[in-house]
């Protein structure tokens, strides 16, 4: 199978349904995939990612300001060209509830992605890459982790843990809100989605706290590092100052391509 076909049997569901209020006063009436950075919207830097690296089966689950999210992807993208769908928990539920509404489109391969993560067109193509494995989660490393960090827990390139109380002396680095399922990976997250849901306290769980069940149970969950690659996690004021300086670049880039493009027609 050529690359251009195994990508484009590859889909994506973008976690979007929050509206991020530790963002405020920026999301007090946008919700927080929509805020702009660089002159675009946080979830059209994602799908033009996704896009570019041939993903076109592109899910955003979406909450609050949900009118707002659809209208913009259908006039940015076309009318159903990006799929949606509703959770409405979004104002009583974290993200587990998110991935339990998109659990019938969890196939054989497909990438998660948080709606707060912004990443460069490499951090992608450097997951898309890696080993066919069941769940691979793509990881950063760097000097030092906040309480905030949901942090991981190497034995090898395969993960043993995941999770934001992780001991400091343990910690091998930090998961970017970013996995690609395959090789059986999809069907054992669903299987633990269903279990979980059952459960009163899961309304108020992180999807990741399924992946780190499987991690300890399967040895089935791994870790490819994005180390060096632009991305940011976008939870508070000062992550999206940082975050319009870490664009920069991209946007030149961007820019720079649609003038040798206007130029060679």
């Amino acid at each position: 199978m050529g690359l251009f076909e195994q990508r484009t049997r590859t889909a994506a569901i973008l976690l979007s349904a929050g509206q991020g209020r530790r963002l405020l006063p920026y999301t007090t009436n946008t919700p927080k995939c929509l805020i702009e950075v660089g002159g675009q919207r946080v979830i059209e830097w994602q799908i033009d990612a996704l896009m570019a690296a041939g993903i076109s089966r592109i899910t955003a689950v979406i909450g609050y300001g949900a009118e707002q999210v659809e209208r913009v992807l259908n006039e940015r993208y076309g009318p159903g060209v990006i799929s949606t769908i509703y959770n409405p928990f979004f104002e009583v539920a974290d993200n587990l509830a998110s991935c339990w509404m998109a659990r019938q489109i969890m196939h054989d391969d497909f990438i998660l992605l948080n709606g707060d993560t912004l990443f460069d067109h490499p951090v992608l193509e450097r997951l898309l890459d890696a080993p066919a494995r069941a769940i691979t989660l793509a990881v950063d490393k760097k000097l030092a982790y906040d309480s905030d960090d949901m942090k991981v827990q190497l034995i090898g390139d395969r993960i043993s843990a995941i999770g934001k109380l992780i001991p400091l002396d343990h910690v091998d680095g930090e998961s970017i809100g970013m996995m690609h399922f395959q090789a059986g990976g999809g069907p054992l997250f669903r299987s633990a989605l269903e279990d979980s849901m059952r459960r009163p306290e899961a309304l108020q769980r992180w999807y990741l706290s399924i992946i780190d069940h499987l991690a300890g149970t399967t040895g089935q969950v791994f870790a490819q590092s994005i180390e060096g690659l632009g991305w940011a996690e976008l939870d508070f004021p000062a992550d999206l100052r940082a975050a319009q300086a870490l664009v920069r670049p991209w946007v030149c880039r961007k820019q720079g391509t649609a003038i040798t493009l206007a130029e060679g027609e």
